[in-house]
């Protein structure tokens, strides 16, 4: 039987959310009207199959676009408007960024410099991979980032066990190297808004349903610090109290950060100029508002100016050789990997997002939720945080995001609170799942190195879930007011 249902399991959960979904048309378990029953019935078809991995989730995503015209819940001309939402473009911009980054190999050279900086005795070099990665988390995917930081770390991981001393503890060394890697993407990946997918997601909904959106400037105010502290906490759990290495100063891994370094040369003419694009671009998403206030010629907004630096990237010659003098920095072939299903997902949640709201589902269920919800801000914070990390260690973070950014909205309007205070915890703890290796792309991309067991991620990641859940609540209780002021009122 067990391994009929492994055999059949994309069927089953195929079967599944559609057996869900018929139950909520016919039996109606809520006394809906018949609009708002089509659209629920269609949102538990797409939720269950996200949640249940029928079908690759941009596959799910597209959904919508055929069934909203078949039910006439929408037009297909209205409903494809979902897919072209201004924050789609934000990611795209930021997706082309990072693969400019990666062509050019400046995330290595950035990656290396912080580990010789910090040292390269054992403590010395998990801290420069979580730094690094963390960095480079805050502008590229999480999940980008752990692929390009992945061969980086094993190499190291090489390079120390074959010259370590006896009495170091290789096993944890290279176990705390992999699960850093992962740890420090997901974090850092919290401190931008294109650090990673949810925040673009929550991002997207804020500015469709509120007068006031957060901007660029605003997120990284209060979301660097937190990122920046969670992975300094990161390195204390790991190597002073969980898996502590022992690990003395090595001069073979000095000399291999070295040699790595040597061989990449001094900073390549393609490299200064994609550092160029992306300064440019970072500084005009923090300076965007200074710069609208101060004229009234060019209003600049946080997609347009990623499609800016995207789009310079075809625009300046690479120079690398005379026999290529018309290569770019990125051309259209560089491409072909890009995580293009994910602007598809965005498209297919705002879509739903969208119905859910014009059936008027969303605000009933906030104030359902509400009338349960206590009047104590901070343990309702406490609650939200904890609920939706633990949550994404068994659904897609995306798709948590998307599915609960109305829901939480509609409780904070329904309790006369600011919505930020219920949706940032909820956003920055749907990319903190740490437990299972399919909680997030960069935590089955580290599992499958081999050096660590499942029971040592669920115990690393518990520890670490908990502390997330606190530091993640107690910022967004004592800083959020402080910081986006403009939400109270």
């Amino acid at each position: 039987m067990k391994e009929f249902f492994a055999k059949y399991r994309k069927e089953a959960a195929l079967a599944g959310g559609l057996l869900l979904c018929l139950f909520f048309f016919f039996v109606n378990p809520l006394g809906l009207d018949h609009r708002a029953k089509l659209v629920l019935s269609v949102a538990v078809l797409m939720i269950s199959w996200w949640v249940l991995d029928a079908m690759p989730l941009a596959v799910v995503a597209l959904v919508p676009l055929v069934i909203f015209p078949l039910l006439s819940i929408n037009s297909i001309k209205e409903t494809s408007k979902a897919y072209s939402d201004s924050v789609i473009y934000l990611f795209m911009g930021g997706f082309f960024l990072g693969m400019a980054i990666e062509k050019w190999n400046l995330h290595k050279r950035i990656a290396l410099s912080v580990i010789k900086f910090t040292g390269t005795n054992g403590n010395n070099i998990i801290l420069g991979f979580i730094l690094s990665t963390g960095f480079l988390s805050m502008w590229l995917s999480n999940t980008a980032t752990t692929m390009m930081m992945y061969p980086i770390g094993a190499s190291v991981i090489h390079v120390i066990s074959k010259h370590a001393h006896p009495q170091a503890n290789i096993k944890n060394f290279s176990l705390t190297l992999m699960m850093s890697l992962a740890y420090a993407s997901n974090f850092g990946g919290i401190a931008t808004i294109i650090g990673t997918p949810p925040n673009v997601a929550y991002v997207s909904h804020l500015n469709a349903h509120y007068k006031h959106g957060v901007d660029f400037l605003d997120w990284m105010l209060l979301c660097m610090p937190l990122a920046i502290l969670l992975l300094f906490t990161l390195y204390l759990v790991m190597v002073k109290w969980l898996y502590p290495n022992h690990l003395a100063h090595s001069m073979e891994g000095k000399l291999y950060i070295e040699s790595e370094l040597k061989e990449m040369g001094k900073l390549s003419r393609q490299e200064k100029r994609v550092l160029v694009v992306f300064t440019c671009t970072a500084l005009l998403w923090i300076g965007k508002d200074i710069i609208n206030a101060s004229q009234k010629l060019i209003q600049l907004d946080d997609s347009l100016i990623a499609l800016l630096g995207a789009i310079s990237l075809f625009i300046v010659p690479s120079g690398r050789s005379k026999e290529e003098p018309d290569e770019r920095l990125l051309e259209w072939g560089d491409t072909r990997n890009m995580a293009w299903g994910i602007l598809l997902l965005f498209g297919g949640g705002i879509a739903l997002a969208k119905a859910l709201e014009e059936a008027k589902l969303i605000q009933s269920l906030g104030e359902y939720i509400a009338g349960f919800a206590t009047t104590n801000t901070l343990l309702l914070i406490f609650v939200v945080t904890l609920v939706s990390v633990f949550l994404s260690e068994v659904m897609s973070n995306i798709a948590q995001v998307i599915v609960m950014a109305p829901v939480m909205s509609a409780v904070a309007d329904a309790l006369h609170i600011n919505p930020l205070l219920l949706g940032i915890p909820m956003t920055l703890g749907a990319s903190c799942a740490s437990m299972m290796p399919m909680g997030t792309p960069p935590n089955a991309i580290v599992f499958a190195s081999g050096h660590i067991k499942l029971n040592q991620m669920i115990k690393t990641g518990f520890v670490m879930n908990i502390i997330c859940v606190i530091l993640i609540t107690l910022f967004s209780w004592l800083l959020l007011p402080l910081i986006v002021p403009h939400f109270l009122e």
